[in-house]
């Protein structure tokens, strides 16, 4: 499988593990001051990422995948049967608050057909793998968090597809089947290969996992460069807009992911963890099927680009207030 070229030869042991270590840490700890810089450059000096072709989008994603499957312990998925209500209250709210919040904003700001297909198509992504630290960090559930995640996930290769056709599928031909062989190879099979190697070469995973972050966080900086400097021109003339309309886009998931929790008067931790998930998208994964299925219009994935870069901007920046929030709070049930 091509990614299987990839991981084995960008995470074989190291031998100035130490320096190596602080110099991954360091990525990790900035990782949207990077990116933020990276869409920055992209876009003013074009040429600075344009010479990457777009077909490497794949793998990147793929590796951000694999790392993620890498990272998953046996006891992630009891979640889902032990607490499925909490699982499956947020999963809902997952596929659909951002698919009709993407809608909703598109026809209100009258976007074109291709950037309107761009806004739904990352709104029907899962979870973001970034929201897991997002919500450790805001002291929220974490275990919901990741069972969310890697429910939203497995389910991504139908509802992604299924969900993008009936929202965006009368402006514009969506092949929801080959979206979601594309979802299979470039999702489901690195996170499968990841859990494998994990669980038969612990030596490895163990050496390895402490680089993950990093190198992920240097995938995700690419695929930004990649998308940012192939559609420089265009952003240079409707960027205010569609960095606008993606703003919004995070923040209503965001706002009303948490509202549902409240709503149904579920614990403060919870709340926090289902408003993180809805919020924060596999935004990579958007800009792959975007690359793959729509490349004759190569703005459609740049939707999916700023959304990685802003989500990696509020996310942290949430997670501080409701940390200090979560200190406050002596009793778990909202009143």
């Amino acid at each position: 499988m091509w990614y299987s070229r990839y991981f084995f030869v960008i995470l074989q042991p190291i031998r100035e593990k130490g320096k190596m270590k602080r110099i991954c840490d360091f990525i990790s700890r900035y990782m949207g001051v990077i990116v933020l810089l990276t869409a920055v450059v992209s876009l003013l000096l074009p040429a600075s990422f344009v010479w990457v072709d777009t077909v490497y989008i794949n793998p990147l994603l793929g590796l951000v995948m694999f790392g993620m499957g890498l990272t998953l312990n046996p006891n992630d998925f009891k979640i889902v049967f032990s607490r499925p209500k909490d699982v499956i209250i947020g999963c809902l709210a997952q596929f659909i608050i951002m698919p009709v919040m993407a809608w909703v904003l598109a026809k209100v700001f009258h976007l074109s057909p291709e950037l309107a297909l761009g806004v739904i198509l990352v709104g029907c992504c899962p979870g973001g793998t970034a929201s897991n630290v997002i919500t450790y960090l805001a002291k929220g559930d974490l275990a919901l968090s990741v069972g969310m995640t890697m429910t939203s996930t497995v389910l991504a290769p139908v509802l992604t597809p299924l969900i993008t056709w009936m929202m965006a599928g009368t402006f514009v031909h969506v092949d929801a089947l080959s979206m979601f062989f594309s979802i299979v190879q470039v999702v489901i099979l690195p996170i499968v290969v990841g859990f494998v190697i994990q669980k038969y070469c612990p030596r490895f995973t163990s050496r390895a996992v402490g680089y993950l972050p990093a190198f992920s966080s240097v995938a995700i900086t690419f695929i930004v460069g990649i998308i940012v400097s192939h559609n420089a021109e265009k952003l240079l003339t409707s960027g205010l807009l569609i960095i606008l309309v993606v703003m919004l886009h995070n923040i209503c998931g965001l706002l009303l992911g948490f509202s549902i929790g409240k709503l149904l008067k579920l614990e403060y931790k919870k709340c926090v963890a289902i408003s993180i998930e809805v919020g924060m998208q596999n935004s990579g994964l958007g800009v792959a099927l975007a690359a793959v299925h729509f490349a004759a219009s190569p703005i459609t994935a740049v939707p999916s680009a700023i959304f990685s870069l802003w989500h990696n901007i509020s996310g942290p920046a949430l997670a501080t207030y409701w940390a200090s929030k979560a200190n406050q709070i002596k009793t778990d049930p909202i009143e």
